[in-house]
């Protein structure tokens, strides 16, 4: 239609970050405006109303969102009505931001680097570093797991949140040496999908909470608390009838022992994270699975095994071990019409195959 082609890239991509975005903010997808990486780094809408009403329980009435990226955060802080002023270092990112957050008259939008405002004028803050480092060229963004290389530096960042109430959002696989003792540590999980790890500060902080795991399924809330920054850890005990494979919200919190601790459960071996006991357990944390025979983890004898018992659908699943799924799958080369898991994990010093029945 003679449209330049430039403009025609531009509003391609905007339909494609558009229809990737739906995700995680719904419906409101339709009418904001995404960078690449500035899609990738946002939380999801019903995270973003949780960090908001975390700030409004707290009396708070005005939020910095520093690093605001695409304006996630501050579109919930703004919706309930406090007010925002969302800080942005690139350019384009800040855009989008602004036109994200344009429906909203108590929030505003500044590109420019953080470490060069007075935060002593703002009430309360969120800060999300940049986790990511964008290549050149076609290379994709690599993450930074090294919070020394968080921009802005992580160290500056726990500084300012020690001054005003403050929340810090962090990839969840963030080092617990890196945490500070004096904060609250949360790990998000929405659907089984271990999203983020937030820290929160000063009155944002609740009270005898040091670690925390909060799944969001199917619009419901469960937590798991700990008020020991280094949780104890679950009994181990020989493998049973039946195993369960925790949420990894439950994993990355080390908050395994808890939840083992609650449901009557034992640890198959240390560092593994599947849990085992001998009735069938209900939980939102766990996936269950019967275990229908237990046997040494020898490839031929697996094989062998699951073809005698007609299986021909397998999910494999593995833990402190080095085996490929897909390159297994090929070299069982099963054929039967029965479904079934296949569990390889260590326990002790040997490898443990586990075919079981998910429940």
């Amino acid at each position: 239609a003679g449209h330049d082609a430039g403009l025609v890239a531009t509003v391609l991509t905007q339909a494609k970050l558009r229809a990737r975005a739906k995700g995680k903010f719904g419906e409101f997808a339709d009418r904001m405006f995404f960078t690449e990486d500035g899609l990738e780094q946002s939380s999801r809408l019903q995270v973003s109303a949780l960090h908001a009403g975390r700030f409004r329980d707290a009396g708070i009435k005005q939020v910095a969102d520093l690093g605001c990226g695409i304006g996630s955060e501050s579109i919930a802080l703004a919706a309930i009505d406090l007010e925002v002023i969302a800080v942005e270092l690139d350019e384009v990112t800040a855009a989008c931001a602004a036109y994200n957050l344009a429906p909203f008259e108590n929030a505003r939008v500044e590109n420019t680097d953080v470490t060069a405002i007075d935060l002593n004028e703002f009430e309360a803050q969120f800060f999300d570093p940049a986790r990511r480092e964008l290549g050149t060229g076609r290379e994709k963004a690599t993450r930074k797991f090294d919070p020394t290389q968080f921009s802005p530096n992580f160290d500056w960042v726990l500084e300012q949140a020690r001054k005003r109430p403050t929340g810090i959002k962090v990839g969840p696989g963030h080092p617990h040496e890196a945490i500070p003792e004096d904060a609250e540590a949360q790990w998000v999980s929405v659907n089984g999908d271990l999203v983020e790890l937030t820290l929160w500060f000063g009155s944002l902080a609740r009270a005898g909470v040091a670690r925390s795991a909060l799944l969001l399924a199917n619009g419901q809330r469960f937590e798991l608390q700990s008020s020991d920054p280094q949780p104890a850890h679950a009994e181990l005990r020989e493998i049973g009838d039946y195993v369960f494979e925790p949420d990894n919200a439950v994993v990355r919190s080390h908050l395994i022992g808890v939840l083992a601790s609650e449901l009557s459960l034992g640890l198959i071996a240390p560092e593994i994270a599947y849990l085992t006991g001998d009735t069938p357990v209900t939980s939102p944390w766990l996936r269950s699975f019967k275990v229908l025979e237990t046997m040494a983890f020898d490839r031929k004898k697996v094989k062998a095994r699951l073809q005698e018992l007609g299986i021909g659908v397998l999910e494999i699943k593995k833990r402190g071990s080095d085996v490929v799924p897909e390159v297994l799958r090929k070299e069982l080369q099963l054929k039967g019409e029965r479904a079934a898991t296949l569990i390889i994990t260590r326990v002790g010093d040997s490898h443990r195959a586990l075919i079981c029945e998910a429940l």
